[in-house]
């Protein structure tokens, strides 16, 4: 894992431990020239593994690459120095500038992305099958469908966390967005299943990055655990059009705080079937 934020350092525009040991370290030749820094771009790698991102990436017939490609358990890779221009954009555009290859730094998590329902199992598009305790199931801010995307651990979250809270102070950033803020349409990472709103809030340290909130689509019970083998929490169901913010996942239920009072019951938390949920 990355650390604490206080043992990373950068130092020739290279991420370095505490004590001045760099970071793994894997030169990527698919890069352009000097950065402009003024924005960090997340992104999901839509594979299977680190491995197989990072081979991509370096390939010599490649025409993509990014900064550093994090790890599912928090391992950092580094790919491209952080102030040189990787590949990792493509045409997109963002507040009056366009091409932000040119503007940000791009850190990859590894995660399957989006994946379909195939039995009791969830396929990626390459192949790979996936448990439901590693998806969760949300429509997209771009879209109206619900559809899964597999998580992103916690060990995984903290490390990105630290490393953008450096590469903010560092090169002076202005703003953390999502591939799909810059190519909308075009791509959808990192998705739902990334927390952006509160990682956007504690690397930039704005207060107004409240929780994204969601609304029930139906009226939708509320019960003691994930199943609905577990007793309601209360015997009405949330009437369709509540408002909630999640709070925590399993497979496909989600606990979560309900925002308005529901039949006289106020301060409700329980959990939920997240297909009935939609962003707000």
């Amino acid at each position: 894992m990355a650390g604490n934020l206080r043992e990373l350092k950068i130092i020739d525009h290279r991420l370095c431990k505490g004590d001045g040991t760099p970071y793994p370290f894997k030169a990527c030749n698919n890069t352009g020239g000097l950065i402009e820094h003024k924005y960090l771009v997340i992104h999901y790698t839509a594979g299977p593994t680190a491995k197989s991102a990072i081979n991509s990436f370096c390939s010599e017939n490649g025409n993509a690459s990014a900064h550093v490609v994090i790890d599912r358990n928090g391992e950092i890779t580094q790919l491209v120095p952080f102030n040189r221009v990787a590949w990792h954009a493509g045409i997109s555009s963002w507040d009056g500038l366009t091409g932000l290859n040119n503007y940000s730094i791009g850190i990859e998590l590894v995660n399957a992305g989006r994946l379909e329902k195939v039995g009791d199992k969830w396929r990626a598009w390459f192949g790979k099958l996936y448990d439901p305790s590693d998806i969760i199931e949300l429509i997209h801010k771009n879209e109206t469908t619900v559809t899964g995307w597999q998580t992103y651990p916690q060990e995984q979250l903290e490390a990105a966390l630290e490393l953008s809270k450096l590469l903010v102070q560092e090169y002076h950033l202005l703003d953390v967005i999502g591939h799909e803020d810059i190519a909308p349409g075009r791509k959808s990472d990192p998705g739902p299943a990334f927390p952006m709103n509160n990682f956007r809030s504690t690397v930039m340290g704005r207060a107004d990055d409240i929780d994204v909130q969601f609304i029930t689509t139906t009226e939708l019970n509320i019960r003691t655990g994930p199943g609905s083998e577990f007793p309601k929490i209360i015997e009405t169901p949330l009437p369709s059009g509540t408002t909630v913010e999640i709070i925590n996942s399993k497979g496909s239920w989600r606990f979560v705080d309900v925002l308005e009072k529901v039949n006289d019951a106020m301060d409700l938390q329980g959990w939920v079937h997240g297909r009935y949920l939609r962003r707000k």
